[in-house]
């Protein structure tokens, strides 16, 4: 059984090439950092497409992160209006989440693929520590993984 942190990116076939790739990344720093807190044991970060995550109602209990932008994440799409914007870089890039962590919920995403890792960069070295801590307060219960293998 494990608590989950999702990041999101999108099936579209460019979603797929770029942003996929920096989920991974993402990923990577997301572990490093939950490394270095206290009771960060038994929580899994995954990387799934927007299809599958719009599909599973229990993926959307998860703390997610939503990665790429609106043309090619549908989920991007979806929170474009619900979520407030925390850091905008006009014409660059935005990162969407409540400020005060109410909902573990964020869309990070750029103009193209360049300025969403920019964007990224932004997300890890502002906001990562603190959104991590709050998941780790706050997720759902432990899920049984085989069950969405």
């Amino acid at each position: 059984m494990k608590r989950l942190l999702l990041i999101v990116t999108g099936s579209h076939l460019r979603a797929e090439e770029v942003d996929r790739p920096l989920a991974y990344y993402l990923r990577k720093e997301i572990e490093r950092t939950l490394g270095t807190l206290e009771d960060a044991g038994g929580f899994q970060v995954r990387v799934v497409s927007d299809l599958r995550w719009l599909h599973d109602e229990v993926f959307q209990e998860m703390p997610t992160i939503s990665l790429g932008g609106p043309g090619v994440n549908l989920l991007s799409h979806r929170w474009l209006e619900e979520l407030p914007l925390s850091l905008a870089v006009e014409d660059q890039y935005f990162i969407q989440m409540d400020p005060d962590l109410g909902e573990l919920k964020v869309s990070i995403w750029g103009m193209d693929n360049p300025k969403t890792q920019i964007a990224v960069s932004a997300f890890v070295s502002r906001f990562l520590p603190r959104f991590l801590e709050r998941c780790l307060l706050e997720t759902p219960d432990p899920i049984d993984l085989d069950d969405f293998e």
